[in-house]
């Protein structure tokens, strides 16, 4: 019969197999609808692979997807795997949505700020992106929604921003995609803003954070809401870090604590020191231990403490200053004692941009351990002779 013609196609009419070389066939059902079929040998077994009907599918189309799935399997490929793998990585749509849920679930977004976060993406991106599966959206796909507003809606570009990272590192960690197209890699194509005045979080001296943790501890606030202060402190991280840390992220035989990527503001996992002070909070922590797997949880509902909690507490005893504020507490301790500005910046796991980012490529794990339990004996009042950070510990590189 030869190769096929549209012609041949249209003219055939008795159910069966017309063959076009090349493993390609066009099948006529007894109902006379036709389609694509390609029968390929894939690692030693027959298999069809259906291309998609005629004439939705032109011979052309059919011809050039059965030359790719050969292609495949000559390289030791699978289409057929490859085509079910590509069905299940989802659109950001679905992708969006089940980052909302388990955000949701977990206690980091509240109902209203729920809605917001959801309702950014649905206004911003889900024109563009909402149908696109994870793995073919690339940087590209993600300037041409920030670009327009970059400039004239600052803050409202900044949360879509940060919704998409949150969006493409759930992809990133389930493997649908390799990178994140709203990560830093597009800064450079992101117009610089004007300077503005930035509002830093009101932060107790650090000289007397022993003293604000002692009146918390004296207060009659809930034992779960004091530890949960007093391992923020201890620990320097963001609040919402702390707030929603759990047990398996915890390694007590190696005192440390292991942030994941989806948790933190850079997208990168962090790897956190936890001095003895620090273990002796989780310890005490442990006696209430819940199937929620947080280590700080709210007793009267089966989540995590509310976001307001601290702070409702700090302002309750007139203390000055913000949970945040703990943390920048500790960053000026570190500038006022001579701290190396490295050490400080990775315990703080802040990104360090430019020149001297590019050289920073260690946690400074081991360093920064010695830096945590100095503060952790800075804030509760221990003495001792502690190891100076500019020495490398015996046996380390």
């Amino acid at each position: 019969m030869g190769k096929l013609t549209v012609k041949k196609i249209k003219e055939a009419s008795r159910p069966g197999r017309y063959g076009d070389g090349n493993t390609l066939y066009l099948h006529v059902s007894p109902g006379l609808t036709k389609s694509w079929v390609q029968r390929l040998t894939i690692k030693g077994r027959q298999r069809d692979i259906g291309l998609g009907p005629w004439p939705l599918i032109s011979l052309t189309k059919a011809r050039l997807d059965a030359d790719k799935n050969r292609r495949t399997v000559h390289y030791g490929g699978d289409p057929v795997a490859e085509k079910k793998r590509t069905r299940e990585v989802p659109t950001f749509r679905e992708a969006a949505e089940t980052v909302h849920t388990a955000k949701r679930k977990a206690g980091e977004l509240g109902e209203t700020a729920g809605k917001k976060w959801l309702r950014s993406l649905e206004q911003h991106t889900f024109r563009r992106l909402g149908d696109m599966r994870l793995d073919t959206i690339g940087q590209t796909d993600v300037l041409a929604v920030l670009t327009p507003m970059w400039t004239d809606k600052p803050a409202a570009a900044a949360k879509v921003r940060q919704a998409m990272r949150a969006v493409f590192s759930y992809g990133q960690a389930h493997h649908y995609m390799t990178t994140n197209p709203a990560g830093e890699a597009i800064d450079g194509a992101l117009t610089k803003r004007r300077a503005r005045t930035v509002k830093h979080h009101e932060a107790i001296p650090y000289a007397k954070v022993a003293e604000a943790l002692a009146m918390i501890d004296a207060s009659d606030a809930g034992e779960t809401l004091k530890l949960l202060v007093r391992f923020q402190t201890l620990t320097a991280v963001r609040p919402t870090e702390a707030r929603l840390a759990t047990w398996d992220e915890i390694n007590m035989e190696a005192a440390t604590w292991i942030i994941p990527a989806e948790r933190m503001k850079s997208s990168r996992e962090h790897r956190v020191p936890l001095s003895p002070a620090t273990m002796d909070v989780l310890q005490r922590a442990m006696a209430r231990r819940n199937a929620t797997g947080l280590l700080f949880p709210s007793s009267r509902r089966n989540k995590a403490l509310a976001n307001s909690a601290v702070t409702r507490l700090m302002k309750g005893l007139k203390l000055d200053g913000t949970p945040h504020g703990m943390r920048s507490a500790f960053r000026d301790w570190c500038g006022e004692t001579a701290k190396p500005r490295e050490i400080a910046e990775a315990a703080l796991a802040h990104v360090v941009r430019g020149v001297e980012g590019a050289y920073f490529r260690s946690d400074l794990f081991d360093r920064r351990r010695t830096l945590m339990d100095q503060w952790a004996a800075f804030v509760t009042g221990e003495t001792g002779e502690v190891v100076s950070l500019y020495k490398r510990q015996a046996g380390n590189a």
